[in-house]
């Protein structure tokens, strides 16, 4: 309670801080202190239902197809691939419900008290959300989804084999224009070949190999285009950034020129949330952006996935085609070329 009651209080230093040193004037700047602080209420709590099923689908897209094999190889091997990943949206995260009473100074348009609106995985219906800023009244449009079941990005990836059965792994994808919004992702890792200090298992054509990466991803979303008389409020691009740490063990077993290989995966992620759009013409007065991307900082969280992978490689020559599947609360799965110097 007063954790609570002290960010509140510092929201509004903040604001009052900003209003007072600003180059302009306001006749009701109680009045507008007050609003501001409700509408940043207001579009905190509407940006965590909105992002948050798409950083946690994010995961899963960075956290399968990192390894090609299980078995140890030779030293200096380096198999470069290019990657078609498949992420399929869920749909019990493709929707929130909203009420009146979530809001402090904005309400649901014509007279309903409760609506369905889409996150950014979901559909691209939208309603209206009114309200009064400082005596103006302000008609918010809410953001679209992706509206897409599947969603495809390209990304590139490559392994080194160094000594002891080791390997440096890294991933690359540019920033990808998706309906509506952007990704990127990129990291790096190391997998461990354990099956060489088995005998009984090499016998066998049987491995087993441990792997731990770190991954960095950003998804970026058309958010809130409001505009009033003090100008466009420049919180249209919410993106959220995430830093994944995974631990990965694979068997596989080989069959002639076919592998087929299982893992089991866990990692912990932490998820970080900033406007970077388009700076509005009301920073000629108040920073609203920096002080949204403060009060960001409150829904920043950590979360622990564990998902199971299943995969199959076939060789044809130095070329190999690899299917990979990730499942948990979602399902991934990446389609890959590799090439093997």
């Amino acid at each position: 309670m007063q954790i609570s009651m002290l960010n509140k209080f510092s929201k509004y230093i903040m604001i009052g801080i900003c209003l007072i040193f600003s180059s302009k004037s306001f006749s009701q700047s109680d009045q507008l202190l007050q609003d501001l602080g409700y509408l940043i209420d207001d579009a905190l709590f509407f940006s965590d239902k909105y992002i948050t099923p798409a950083t946690d689908a994010a995961v899963y897209q960075s956290s399968s197809g990192w390894v090609y094999s299980a078995k140890k190889r030779k030293l200096w091997d380096v198999t470069v691939g290019v990657n078609t990943n498949f992420f399929f949206v869920p749909n019990s995260d493709t929707a929130f419900k909203i009420k009146n009473s979530d809001f402090q100074l904005l309400s649901i348009e014509s007279g309903a008290t409760s609506a369905t609106v889409p996150t950014a995985i979901g559909n691209g219906n939208q309603i209206y959300l009114t309200g009064a800023l400082d005596g103006e009244t302000i008609r918010i449009e809410t953001p679209k989804g992706i509206n897409q079941n599947v969603v495809i990005y390209p990304h590139l990836s490559g392994a080194l084999s160094l000594w002891y059965g080791t390997e440096v792994l890294v991933k690359y994808s540019p920033r990808v224009e998706l309906k509506r919004s952007e990704y990127q992702v990129y990291g790096f890792g190391i997998k461990h070949n354990l099956s060489q200090y088995f005998k009984s298992l090499q016998a066998n054509k049987i491995n087993l190999a441990a792997t731990a990466t770190y991954s960095n991803e950003d998804v970026s979303f058309d958010f809130l285009d409001i505009q009033t008389d003090f100008g466009n409020l420049g919180i249209n691009r919410l993106s959220g950034l995430v830093d994944t740490y995974q631990m990965q063990l694979n068997a596989s077993k080989e069959y002639k020129k076919f592998e087929i290989l299982a893992g089991f995966i866990a990692n912990v992620s932490d998820f970080k949330y900033k406007l970077t759009g388009t700076k509005g013409a009301i920073e000629e007065t108040i920073p609203l952006q920096y002080i949204l991307n403060q009060r960001l900082k409150e829904i920043y969280k950590t979360k622990a996935n564990f998902m199971g992978e299943i995969s199959g490689r076939y060789q044809i020559s130095k070329i190999f085609i690899q299917s990979t599947i990730a499942f948990g609360k979602f399902v991934n799965s990446n389609l890959s070329v590799q090439y093997e110097f």
